[in-house]
């Protein structure tokens, strides 16, 4: 049995990269290693993309192959880990995060530095002619728009702008993106964002991942500790510590995604 999956806390790269996948691997199971986002959620439920199986339908016993999008991190694709160890696998891995100590390998590993995997696999799609519908442009789209802050994260390549130019001729709808995407951050927050991102350095204590950024504004900036949620968003990690100088004095977010 092939299973397709992505990380915990699923967004619309990785439903996106997820049903792309599906397009290569016709006979595989699209299958969600746990929780979604509740944006995702609600996307689901109204456009019923495709058939998404639950974690608890899929025997573990017979799976021979396993394809993993948008992460390739042990502890984010949940109980699909346990197929990591002790057993024959073969991993296929499709990812824009960089590799890092303790990632998953595979026998296939398409890795590329790109804003979004849905840029990946859109240029996949186009390459080998298996042209996706409308629906599948447009929930690409989302996967790119969303994942690159709607291409202004620093992480944007052109690349990314070129794979939504072609999800819009094959029929990408951009009423649907801009009703699911969001644009919540001024352009004062997408500069600090910018600011801590240029400056973030990785560290790993005790197989945690955290990156500790920093940012300095003259005058105070009112609530800015949501910022620490998109850095852990975007860079794939577990927590991040920001350090922001702001009228003399140093203020410290720490913000985590798992208990440790």
């Amino acid at each position: 049995m092939d299973i397709i999956t992505s990380h915990l806390n699923a967004d619309f790269d990785s439903l996106a990269s997820m049903i792309a996948a599906k397009k290569l691997y016709p006979d595989a199971e699209v299958v969600f290693p746990g929780s979604q986002e509740k944006n995702l959620r609600d996307f689901i439920e109204a456009f019923q993309p495709l058939e998404i199986k639950r974690i608890k339908e899929v025997d573990l016993a017979k799976v021979t192959r396993l394809i993993i999008v948008d992460t390739k991190v042990p502890g984010r694709i949940g109980p699909f880990a346990e197929l990591l160890t002790g057993r024959n696998i073969r991993i296929h891995i499709y990812d824009h995060h960089p590799f890092h100590k303790g990632d998953i390998r595979g026998e296939l590993e398409k890795i590329e530095t790109v804003g979004a995997t849905a840029t990946i696999f859109t240029e996949i799609l186009k390459n080998r002619k298996l042209h996706p519908s409308p629906m599948e442009a447009t929930i690409l789209a989302l996967g790119i728009y969303e994942e690159t802050g709607c291409l202004l994260f620093p992480s944007t390549t052109e690349r990314d702008l070129l794979a939504v130019s072609y999800l819009l001729k094959r029929g990408a709808n951009l009423n649907i993106v801009s009703s699911f995407i969001k644009m919540e951050l001024s352009m004062e927050e997408f500069d600090l964002l910018n600011e801590l991102i240029q400056s973030s350095q990785e560290m790993v204590v005790g197989g945690i991942r955290i990156k500790v950024a920093k940012a300095a504004r003259e005058q105070y900036f009112g609530d800015a500790a949501h910022l620490a949620h998109r850095m852990i968003d975007m860079e794939d990690i577990d927590a991040v510590i920001a350090l922001l100088s702001m009228e003399g004095k140093i203020l410290l977010v720490a913000r985590s995604k798992v208990p440790e």
